[in-house]
């Protein structure tokens, strides 16, 4: 993150109260990231769309905020990011009226999915926009000052899309079918993020970006080989990259197949609950869970020191993984049981991925690009996020669910034994983290986002 002690200042044209634009421009970004990366599969899943079509191809819109680091520096070389973020929001907006009709056709599976293509990577490249605009707009005093109004939206709206509008669309797919549902849904997002859009564009600071204004593509292709090439040149940077993707290899394929396998009928294998007994579940109590274990890990973590932590965070990793082993076994139908389940397994989720952020932020992000590394460390985070959920609706099938989800349990084994063979920072050797990443340590916003 720059500042204005370390860069030629930005021009503001307009200043506002940051809380006249905060807010609507983080529950923007959660709005599109959680459309793409969360909804869209329950959806699919609702038509009957299969598993491994839903996993591979949700997978490979993921890959937009993997590599989105590769193209984040280019953006400095644009005058104006509220232009950037202004107009990126309108796209959105114009992408989930598309995508309200593109459930409506024939091919609708193809269409959705051309649809999403074009969200993902709009979304992705908003994110980059708006931080960019956080950053340029505010001092430092102030980035952490909002820091909590950032992923308090963020969060907002996945109350907003899981808890609501998920319950919405489960509720009209009984009364006027599937596909009509979630054109409705979608229909309702897009004007949504339109009046956000159209709000942002008078709330959000003119901000004049002068400090890059030297800039040419040129320069920006050298300064990004020159980032990529220090961070592959790391001391012990391969193991620390096999240790990321580890790290998600199991948790990319449960927090894809669980939900799936909770709306599957209990006659193939799954829960059989109804779309709005999903939103409540993983929308509200599970919400909750999940940030009141981020912070909670972020503590302990503190107190501990991440390396003598570091083996509790991956044990709340693994939770998730037997929660999903017993509740496939068990097979309860008491919606109590099955929240409480959903809880406990967010809960050791926001916990134990903790550990993650902090690792790329004190042992991989260190150096002459600390914020640049700590990108491209987030980015091959969701690389291996991606590439496990990817693969994962195959294994499904060719398991069943309980034999996955127990495959599951020993995909989280191998990151337990090559945490020994990792550098992790102590309390005493951790270096100052990546500035601008401090919201991601607890949870607020999922890096990669």
């Amino acid at each position: 993150m720059t500042t204005a002690d370390h860069t030629a200042p930005a021009v503001t044209v307009k200043k506002r109260s940051p809380i006249s634009w905060v807010p609507t421009l983080y529950f923007a970004q959660g709005l599109q990231f959680f459309v793409v990366m969360l909804i869209a599969g329950l959806m699919f899943k609702s038509m009957g769309v299969a598993n491994d079509l839903i996993a591979r191809w949700t997978g490979v819109l993921g890959l937009a905020w993997a590599f989105k680091p590769l193209w984040s520096p280019f953006l400095e070389m644009a005058r104006s990011k509220k232009l950037i973020v202004v107009a990126l929001q309108f796209t959105g907006a114009i992408g989930l009226a598309l995508l309200a009709l593109a459930v409506q056709l024939p091919m609708f599976f193809a269409a959705s999915i051309a649809v999403l293509f074009l969200l993902a990577y709009a979304s992705a490249t908003h994110d980059i926009a708006c931080d960019g605009l956080y950053m340029a707009a505010l001092d430092a005093r102030s980035q952490a000052a909002y820091a909590g109004w950032q992923g308090a939206f963020f969060n907002a709206s996945k109350f907003l899309t899981l808890g609501g509008l998920l319950v919405l669309a489960g509720h009209l797919e009984k009364s006027v079918g599937v596909h009509n549902a979630w054109s409705a849904i979608f229909v309702l997002l897009a004007v949504l993020l339109a009046a956000i859009a159209a709000y942002n564009a008078w709330a959000l600071p003119g901000t004049l970006n002068t400090g890059h204004a030297d800039l040419t593509l040129a320069s920006v292709t050298r300064t990004l080989r020159d980032v990529v090439g220090d961070f592959l040149s790391k001391p012990g940077i391969g193991l620390a990259i096999l240790f990321i993707v580890l790290f998600r290899a199991a948790e990319g394929q449960v927090q894809t197949i669980g939900p799936l396998f909770m709306l599957e009928a209990r006659d193939q294998g799954g829960l059989g609950l109804t779309t709005d007994q999903i939103g409540i579940v993983y929308g509200t109590a599970g919400t909750l869970a999940f940030l009141l274990g981020s912070i909670l890990g972020g503590y302990f973590t503190s107190w501990l020191g991440l390396k003598r932590a570091m083996f509790f965070l991956i044990l709340g990793m693994m939770v998730p993984n037997l929660v999903f082993a017993w509740l496939a076994h068990a097979r309860p139908s008491d919606l109590n049981v099955i929240g409480t389940a959903v809880s406990i397994e967010m809960f050791g989720y926001g916990f134990g991925f903790v550990g993650m952020i902090l690792y790329i932020m004190q042992a991989v992000a260190p150096g002459r690009f600390q914020t640049a590394h700590y990108a491209l460390g987030t980015g091959v985070m969701q690389l291996g996020f991606i590439l496990s959920k990817t693969i994962s609706g195959d294994i499904q099938l060719a398991l069943g669910y309980e034999r996955f989800f127990l495959w599951t349990v020993l995909c989280g084994l191998p990151v337990l034994a090559l945490m020994f063979f990792v550098r992790i920072p102590g309390r005493s050797d951790a270096t100052s983290t990546a500035p601008d990443a401090a919201v991601d340590a607890v949870g607020n916003k999922p890096a990669g986002a």
